[in-house]
């Protein structure tokens, strides 16, 4: 029998993996730049945490969680996503209660059950940030802008950023009176009947033509907006100009889980059809008290690494070197391999990233495999090198090589690293 992955999961080996890798990579940097720490979470929860937190309205909660009973009888949940994970580590080791705004970031593999298409998976892998603690619209700006710094750090230019502001609990109170009201005035069926009692925004994120049209002429949030949440809301966009980040305002804008409150963001790429959402959040007054913790205000995002690596592929944005390893020792002969292995080992504690070509092949075949290898740079070790203390250093990207004595290689294998 031969085994396959499980349809639906976004799987990555060589050498794409060194693609999402380096994507990865990209996203996280701006929030460690910025001070956030990495919070490590686990991969599943106790179901009621994501009913509780995400809402019993969303599709995730209703139709999209992998839900299971361990041995010991518990109801179990595969994480569908970051935050209320986060918030839950952050209540339960008092973090909140050290200086504010607390702030962290986590990445890894997410999980819903969903119909799999393409940059839609099953198990997906996101980025993500919470800062916890302070209402500042300075700092929705930070968080927006660390998101906007690491796809432009991935060279994505066909991108845009479309924001809302979701208001406070008087806002979303006054408006929903008016919506509650038009929404009995439009033909839906009972499911979505249903679903709109338990949260009637949830209809303006209805992919659905027919729904779609139907809320054409409902009523807007934004014209709700209490004086603070307009404004919190205007403070934003200021702070996101003065830091030159463009936006357009949408209005309609309605993210797929329950908690979000206040200022609310999408980055959408042009290229990627359908699934064109390559990362969002937002702030979720509230959240916090209803997790069991501190009634404190919190902002976040979850960035889709999956979706950036489809987008920045769709660019051409990607490396033509994402190279795996610095440098490829090819030793011909048993002496040369056992000083090939001394000074990987030796190359390594200074770090370089080193490999070593194993088994006896021919120098033919071994620079076929250092063709493949993804290597920046290799080094033939034979006899007669190990005689003279002579080797030549061949970048591989340009095809030009060079004289060099052992006893320097480290020393300028480390200088043509730096200035490649």
């Amino acid at each position: 029998m031969k085994f396959q992955a499980p349809k639906g999961v976004s799987e990555y080996f060589p050498p794409r993996s060194r693609a999402f890798e380096w994507v990865r990579n990209g996203l996280i940097t701006p929030a460690q730049r910025a001070g956030y720490q990495l919070l490590e979470l686990p991969v599943f929860e106790d179901t009621e945490l994501f009913t509780r937190g995400v809402g019993a309205s969303t599709d995730v909660v209703s139709k999209e969680m992998y839900t299971f009973e361990d041995r010991g009888g518990r109801s179990i949940t595969l994480r569908p996503e970051g935050t209320v994970g986060a918030l839950r580590s952050i209540i339960e080791h008092g973090l909140d209660r050290t200086t504010l705004p607390t702030k962290i970031w986590y990445s890894g593999p997410f999980f819903r059950a969903e119909r799999p298409q393409a940059g839609r998976y099953r198990q997906f892998h996101s980025v993500g940030i919470e800062a916890v603690g302070s209402d500042d619209p300075a700092l929705d700006a930070e968080v927006i802008a660390i998101a906007d710094a690491g796809f432009r750090s991935l060279g994505l230019k066909q991108f845009h950023l479309e924001i809302t502001s979701l208001g406070d609990s008087a806002s979303r109170a006054a408006h929903r009176i008016d919506l509650v009201a038009y929404i009995a005035t439009i033909a839906l069926d009972d499911a979505t009947r249903e679903r709109a009692s338990l949260n009637p925004l949830r209809l303006f994120d209805d992919k659905r033509d027919d729904v779609k049209a139907l809320m054409q002429k409902a009523p807007i949030l934004l014209d709700y907006l209490s004086d603070y949440s307009k404004e919190h809301f205007a403070t934003v966009q200021k702070y996101l100009s003065a830091l030159e980040i463009e936006f357009i305002i949408n209005p309609r804008m309605v993210r797929g889980l329950d908690y979000y409150t206040g200022t609310t963001f999408e980055f959408v790429h042009d290229l990627l059809g359908a699934q064109s959402g390559i990362g969002g959040g937002g702030r979720y007054d509230g959240l916090m008290a209803e997790l069991g913790g501190q009634d404190l205000t919190g902002i976040g995002f979850g960035l889709g690494v999956d979706r950036a690596l489809l987008a920045a592929e769709a660019e051409g944005v990607l490396p033509e070197g994402v190279f795996n390893t610095d440098l490829l020792f090819i030793p011909l002969g048993h002496d040369a391999k056992v000083k090939a292995m001394v000074f990987a080992h030796e190359f390594r504690s200074q770090g370089i990233t080193t490999e070593v070509a194993f088994g006896d092949r021919t120098l033919k075949n071994a620079m076929k495999s250092a063709d493949k290898s993804g290597s920046r740079f290799v080094v033939v070790l034979g006899d007669a090198e190990l005689d003279n203390g002579q080797v030549e250093l061949k970048e591989m990207s340009s095809g030009t090589a060079r004289s060099v004595t052992l006893s320097t290689l480290a020393d300028v294998l480390v200088k043509a690293l730096l200035s490649s």
